[in-house]
């Protein structure tokens, strides 16, 4: 029996150390399947770590705990030194922001609110949607797997009330699941149907103008300042499962790793990444993706993870949905809620310019 433990433990450590392999050598099946579960194996774990104790194998259980312990380290790393949630404070200072931008949608506030949703085929309600966005005063949307169907649906259901602007990526053959789309409350100052391309849908990008500096601006004659207002860029992007195919989900989260390095963004500018990301921090590519310039949001309120698949079931879940950010911008709030006849949550952050 003492064999048969340590058989166990050593297999453990291999499928551990998947995680542990290149960004990019994951990409062979099972391999992100199997990296995806990884945060669950310390159930079975635990519970041969109770039969060892029962036959008194008290070495096989401290190797069986420890080991329980490496395949949640991933998850630990949410946890610890984070952000302190929105105190009153910074909350009343946001509905300021959208009150003062209730008329003008030229800039977008010094804090907003993104949601980002895979809409399931283009099955999505339109209505808990919409509502979602009304209640929640979304400043941006990122929907992925969208249909004409759910934009005709959206359009009746009064989208266009509350975000009038909006961006598409060209709908495609081999789209996986449907085409993405932006929606912004905030007037575009460029907007572009895909802005890098990746093995998937195409990634839709809107740029916004801040409005602290183009206020400044405003009060300066320096014609040199006008022309330095920040910016934030905001996509919409759905990387491939690996089920359509493990080298371009692979390629598809390390592509979008050029968005934070465009020169476009430089130390200056924002880029956020919004969308149904396949992947999580076990994932080697996905850990590349943030080592390329990017934070994720719930990462980096360090509240524990925001899980968002599959949405029928309170638990297991795993977090495939991100809100992705470079330097500028700090989140708040992020939190995960069901929308109706889809398969993932919806996930928002209120991101506080920095």
């Amino acid at each position: 029996m003492t064999t048969w433990f340590a058989v166990v433990v050593i297999l453990a450590w291999l499928w551990l150390g998947l995680s542990a392999l290149p960004a990019g050598l994951e990409a062979h099946m099972p391999m992100p399947y199997m990296i995806a579960l990884t945060p669950f194996l310390w159930i079975p774990l635990v519970a041969l770590a109770g039969v060892a104790a029962w036959q008194h194998h008290w070495g096989a259980v401290c190797l069986l705990l420890v080991t329980a312990l490496m395949t949640s380290s991933q998850r630990i790393s949410y946890w610890g030194t984070g952000l302190k949630a929105t105190d009153s404070k910074r909350e009343t200072s946001r509905e300021t922001d959208w009150a003062n931008h209730e008329t003008s949608r030229e800039t977008l506030p010094n804090q907003f609110t993104v949601m980002t949703l895979n809409c399931r085929y283009g099955r999505a309600d339109a209505k808990s949607i919409v509502a979602a966005v009304r209640e929640s005063r979304i400043a941006v949307l990122a929907l992925q797997e969208v249909s004409d169907d759910l934009i005709s649906r959206l359009d009746a259901a009064g989208i266009a009330d509350l975000l009038p602007y909006r961006q598409s990526g060209e709908p495609q053959d081999t789209d996986n699941g449907g085409y993405n789309v932006l929606f912004s409350r905030y007037e575009p100052a460029a907007a572009v149907p895909n802005v890098v391309s990746i093995p998937a849908a195409d990634v839709p990008a809107m740029t916004l103008k801040l409005a602290d500096d183009s206020e400044a601006a405003a009060k300066t004659d320096d014609s040199q300042a006008r022309h330095s207002n920040r910016t934030v860029t905001f996509c919409s992007a759905h990387p491939k499962s690996p089920m359509r195919g493990c080298a371009d989900w692979s390629a598809g989260i390390l592509g979008l790793g050029a968005l934070a390095q465009a020169s476009s963004i430089g130390d200056r500018n924002i880029a956020v990444v919004l969308g149904d990301l396949n992947s999580s921090t076990d994932h080697p590519s996905f850990r590349a993706l943030l080592k390329a310039g990017f934070k994720d949001a719930s990462l980096t309120q360090a509240a524990g993870p925001t899980l968002t698949f599959p949405r029928w079931i309170k638990w297991p879940r795993i977090e495939l949905d991100h809100v992705l950010f470079t330097a500028g911008l700090k989140p708040s709030n992020v939190k995960a809620f069901e929308i109706k006849d889809t398969d993932h949550l919806a996930l928002t952050a209120t991101l506080t310019v920095r």
